[in-house]
């Protein structure tokens, strides 16, 4: 689901740059035509199918790339760009045995991404990726029916949660950032729009979810206090990516980092927070209709009772998510011989991720208590309702 949201956010907020050019010619990377020196040629991208494979040889040498041993190779094909300016247009492309280049090999058929953009006053064309827009589009038609065939209203309404929630990152966090405000406080009042808008609009409008919304802003606090607390400590500023060193060249000292890497991680807690909260005064509320008359000790320990097992599942999700996501830093511990374990360990990008899970795991922790004390607080407050049935037949 993290992965998904991640990438319908870039889906969403990508403006595809296509440039008019002028009718040029060329081979892989030798240009063909040659314009005027100091013309301006605005890179530009267009996809491209594959037409045929005119040429792929390989040789018995091979080149080392990597600790990988790769069979030298080169392989000509001719390209037709399937939109934009150029439309219908057939360029040749040229890919060699470079090591960089050695996993594009084409096949014939397949859609690419092709740019066209100037060397030295010279026009180029180069195959920079595959188009997988279509197949992510399957894959979010195939997300979408599952959840509203399954999850049926509630599924839609969840739906317009997630499309709420990426609508304040995209309209109003992301742009505050880039403009200079600071990202701890921006992400503070853009969290706290989401929580209530996207529950609100997934779950609907009652008591127990505005429990749940209030045991959520509460845990963020908490989070935020942690986070900060826990970047200090470990003094972090923001530095552990490549990302952050893109930001950092582009953007200057417009950004704060520190406050940037804050922000994901707030971001990162909250989007598994209200899972906890709303289950978990679920669970209390569900254990309240089948025992009316519980005592509020009792229902207490019957609802961490409950939170228990979902602690145990949630945290160990939590951090598989982000192992997933830093698979290449466990990967760095294995191959990384050149410096004491200690070392890497000490290292602010290695450091980031350990402050990431931790933070995040500690607010799950403390959300199942806090949403626990105060769905019994509230809910045991409320008149029993003869009427009042539980939602699911619990047997005796």
């Amino acid at each position: 689901m993290k992965k998904l949201f991640l990438i319908i956010c870039i889906l969403l907020s990508s403006v595809p740059l296509l440039s008019k050019a002028q009718d040029n010619q060329s081979v892989g990377n030798i240009p063909l035509e040659v314009v005027e020196p100091g013309a301006v040629v605005p890179q530009s991208f267009q996809k491209a199918k594959v037409l045929e494979i005119t040429k792929d040889e390989r040789w018995n040498s091979e080149i080392t790339h990597s600790s990988q041993t790769i069979p030298a190779r080169e392989q000509d094909s001719k390209l037709q760009i399937l939109d934009g300016p150029e439309k219908d247009k057939v360029i040749n492309y040229r890919i060699n045995e470079n090591p960089d280049t050695y996993k594009q090999w084409l096949v014939k058929g397949e859609i690419v991404v092709v740019t066209k953009n100037m060397n030295q006053g010279q026009t180029e064309y180069a195959v920079v990726d595959r188009y997988r827009l279509p197949a992510l589009g399957i894959m979010i038609v195939i997300f979408l029916a599952v959840v509203i065939f399954f999850g049926r209203l509630r599924g839609f309404t969840s739906i317009l949660g997630l499309v709420f929630t990426i609508f304040i990152l995209l309209k109003f966090i992301v742009p505050s950032i880039l403009h200079g405000s600071n990202p701890l406080l921006v992400t503070l009042i853009g969290s706290i729009v989401i929580s209530v808008g996207s529950i609100y609009l997934a779950h609907g409008f009652n008591k127990r979810i505005s429990i749940a919304v209030l045991s959520t802003l509460i845990t963020l606090v908490i989070s935020i206090g942690m986070a900060a607390l826990f970047v200090h400590l470990a003094k972090l500023f923001g530095l552990g990516s490549e990302e952050a060193y893109y930001l950092q060249a582009g953007y200057g000292s417009v950004l704060n980092l520190q406050g940037l890497l804050l922000s994901g991680i707030i971001i990162g807690t909250l989007g598994v927070l209200d899972d906890v909260t709303t289950s978990q005064v679920a669970s209390v509320d569900e254990i309240r209709k089948v025992h009316p008359q519980i005592e509020k000790k009792r229902l207490y320990q019957g609802g961490i009772s409950v939170g228990k097992e979902h602690i145990a599942s949630l945290v160990n999700t939590l951090v598989l998510a982000y192992a997933g996501a830093s698979l290449p830093l466990f990967l760095l511990f294995v191959l990384n011989t050149a410096q004491p374990l200690w070392v890497t360990l000490n290292s602010e990008f290695v450091m980031e991720e350990i402050v990431r899970t931790l933070v995040g795991s500690i607010s799950l922790i403390l959300a199942v208590p806090i949403s626990t004390v105060l769905a019994v607080t509230f809910l045991t407050r409320m008149k029993h309702d003869p009427n009042d049935k539980p939602l699911h037949n619990h047997p005796h």
